[in-house]
């Protein structure tokens, strides 16, 4: 580690923190791991082995990065969010090597919401939004953004389902409510979004 203007936190002597990275309280990051100058990374996350995050990435609170996930710029996490073993983010739509794209509008952010959850092996193309606590199935890609509380699954990924908050699997009656073991309501639109009732 070389430095870091962050808080208490716990970095493996194995890890590189770079000066100007921000690390919030109490979190962890593991052997392997690289953080670049201008990173964010909110208290309570955890970083596994072999993790990378780039100049301009912003990681919120209470994140969970697995093994060999890397953070390319323009990425953002919100708060609880879960990023699964070797998962990827790009940040291209269209890469040469012959002529860089960073320059060329080519380039796109990629957000990701608060609570939303993405399984091992998943690819999310660049210039998506993940909404509120959906759930991405490992292997899939995603080429277009995700709703909130949708599963998504296959290549490309398509909504299979909905998730409460919780990790339920929503089931909707014929008015389009749902409501999950521990008594909170979830109502689906004529949209097909879906939002918590009473939030």
């Amino acid at each position: 580690m070389n430095s870091t203007t962050s808080p208490v936190c716990r970095v493996h002597p194995l890890a590189v923190v770079d000066d100007g990275a921000v690390i919030g309280e109490d979190t962890r990051i593991w052997h392997f791991t690289h953080v670049y100058p201008r990173a964010v990374i909110g208290a309570h996350c955890s970083l596994g082995q072999n993790v990378m995050v780039a100049d301009g990435v912003t990681i919120g609170d209470h994140c969970k990065i697995q093994n060999n996930v890397s953070l390319y710029e323009g990425v953002v996490l919100e708060d609880y969010v879960f990023c699964g073993p070797s998962m990827v983010f790009t940040n291209v739509l269209t890469p040469r090597c012959l002529y860089p794209r960073n320059t060329s509008g080519d380039y796109r952010p990629t957000r990701v919401k608060r609570g939303a959850s993405i399984g091992a092996n998943a690819t999310i193309v660049c210039g998506i939004t993940l909404g509120e606590c959906s759930f991405v199935a490992a292997g899939a890609v995603v080429t277009r953004d995700v709703p909130p509380y949708a599963m998504v699954a296959g290549i490309p990924a398509r909504v299979v389902g909905h998730m409460c908050e919780r990790g339920e699997r929503l089931a909707f009656d014929a008015s389009g409510r749902a409501r999950t073991s521990y008594g909170q309501g979830y109502r689906l639109g004529p949209d097909g979004f879906v939002a918590k009732e009473g939030a």
